[in-house]
């Protein structure tokens, strides 16, 4: 085993053999193309998804630093302060189940639409929630209808963009989480002058805004086409791929492949099996080390540190020496923007980089972060070291750099790339309910670590044990990495469907079409319609003088 291989930017046979194979696409350019650039607005729509539930992650931590959400809550702590924060999660878990079967049946556009319906109705009640139960209330709604337009929104992205765009999008899709962390980040800063409950009623308020917005250009977005042809109704999807990837041409070569391929792709996982269950992904070897991988995303992704400060942020920087409710909200909006800067960027370099070594080297910068985190909390809890607080807030941000360059995009990216079309809802449905879950515990159970080990004076900050936490992240997170390294494969180069063949071997059903195979019969054809047209125009010609 070599060096590139250790790292993750190795490659193994079947992998590069798959690359080598994956079909060469004409290039394009999407803002020289109409129909490309009505599908690039079109899927920057349906990545605003991910805003929504960025806007919630930080909006818990950012409105403790509020006076007046304390006052009006009885300044909540432990358990209390937990289960309001958890109660997103748990109403998202209680819809999880619901969303393949509205997806699958339906559609993915009335997933989406329901989603944003009900996140609207939950925004305004705990916008103008009089009391404490109505507050609850508005979060278990706002929680209940983000997993229909979470779950949704990535697979109609995935199974509408050109073959070029897809990795990109589908990377770029989470890291917008960061943007909707970073406008409630500074609204929630402007709104801290108010001094009065509508400090933070009103970004409340804004919670619901991208999902309306989203929710009116919807009945424009065109349904994914793999859906359209799992139901039979292949016409429409020939003449989707037509419109937005090569501007209405359906004999073009690209749009051709793309349908040929998941058209005999889906045919073949349906004969396979007719109906998709639940149970499919316990029946084969492939499909338990896909269950196994998504369960593992969804846990890493939130067990990893970064919870503590998404939704915790306040007590972390109180911990740290940070008294001024400005300047933890000014530190707050800071590294957000610096999360979303690294994410998108690194988003944006999917194709050029391994996903293996994406993980690794997130991780593992992410682990070596956490050893000097967990050190310095020690040394300023413990001696009060002079700098160790400034330290631990210097790694905090580096933590975060770490996570984005990754985690923020290919949590969704990597998932969708790994499941056929029969399992993508279902599979989705796994990822997102062992993410609800461990934001669920995370929500939960850091209050009462904080409230356990913090320091009994909290106005000098001396002899608290919140390094614990950190510690607990640290021993964690070397686990993580050393799973990725056994456990995660390369997925870079195929299309989406062959990326089955990585993972099941000969065993994949997938469908055996070649794009110069594609070509050749779409030349003939063309040939040949150009002969006819000739000869009838000979016939034509002669006609009048044989009478």
């Amino acid at each position: 085993m070599g060096f590139k291989d250790l790292i993750g930017l190795g490659v193994d046979e079947k992998t590069q053999k798959l690359r080598d194979e994956a079909p060469k696409f004409e290039h394009v350019t999407w803002y020289r193309d109409p129909g490309l650039r009505m599908l690039t607005f079109y899927s920057c729509v349906l990545c605003v998804s991910s805003m929504g539930t960025g806007w919630d992650g930080m909006y818990m931590g950012v409105v403790q630093n509020f006076e007046s959400w304390n006052d009006f809550f009885d300044k909540p702590e432990g358990s209390r302060l937990g289960l309001l924060v958890a109660l997103y999660q748990i109403g998202s878990v209680a819809s999880i189940p619901l969303v393949p079967l509205i997806a699958d049946r339906w559609g993915r556009r009335a997933s989406i639409a329901l989603g944003f319906i009900l996140m609207a109705i939950g925004s305004g009640l705990q916008a103008g929630a009089p009391d404490y139960a109505t507050y609850s209330g508005g979060r278990v709604l706002l929680g209940f209808g983000n997993s229909f337009s979470q779950i949704a929104s990535p697979m109609l992205l995935a199974e509408l963009c050109h073959p070029q765009h897809r990795a990109r999008f589908t990377t770029v899709y989470n890291c917008l989480w960061n943007m909707g962390s970073l406008l409630v980040s500074w609204t929630c800063f402007g709104t801290s002058y108010w001094g009065n409950d509508w400090s933070w009623r009103f970004p409340a308020i804004l919670q619901g805004a991208p999902g309306l917005i989203q929710l009116v250009i919807l009945f424009w977005i065109p349904e994914s086409p793999r859906f359209l042809i799992a139901k039979d109704r292949q016409d429409e999807a020939l003449n989707i791929l037509a419109k937005y990837h090569a501007n209405g041409n359906v004999n073009h070569p690209t749009v051709q492949f793309e349908y040929r391929e998941i058209r005999d792709t889906i045919k073949a996982e349906q004969l396979a099996d007719n109906s998709s269950k639940y149970t499919d992904f316990l029946k084969t070897k492939g499909n338990r080390y896909r269950l196994i991988v998504l369960f593992s995303l969804g846990l890493f992704s939130q067990w990893s540190g970064n919870g503590v400060v998404s939704n915790y942020s306040a007590r972390l920087y109180i911990n740290a020496g940070l008294e001024s409710e400005n300047e933890r909200l000014i530190i707050t909006a800071g590294k957000t923007i610096l999360d979303m800067v690294v994410s998108i960027g690194c988003a944006l370099l999917v194709e050029r980089l391994n996903r293996r070594f994406s993980f690794l080297f997130a991780t593992g910068g992410m682990f070596l972060t956490l050893i000097f985190w967990t050190l310095t909390c020690g040394l300023f809890e413990q001696h009060q070291a002079p700098g160790a607080n400034n330290a631990m807030i210097f790694l905090v941000w580096l933590h975060g750099v770490f996570y984005s360059t990754c985690w923020s995009g290919l949590l969704i990216g990597y998932a969708v790339e790994i499941l056929p079309y029969s399992l993508r809802a279902k599979g989705l449905m796994f990822l997102n309910i062992s993410v609800q879950i461990a934001l669920l515990l995370n929500n939960y159970l850091n209050p009462l670590a904080f409230s356990a080990w913090e320091a009994p004076d909290k106005d000098s900050l001396y002899g608290g044990n919140t390094w614990r936490l950190y510690l607990i992240y640290t021993i964690w997170v070397l686990g993580e990495v050393l799973f990725i390294y056994f456990m995660y494969v390369e997925t870079r180069g195929p299309t989406l469907e062959e990326v089955a063949k990585v993972i099941d071997g000969d065993n994949a059903a997938v469908a055996d079409v070649r794009l110069d195979s594609v070509e050749k019969e779409i030349l003939t054809n063309e040939q040949a319609e150009r002969v006819s047209s000739v000869d009838g125009k000979e016939v034509h010609e002669v006609s009048p003088s044989k009478v």
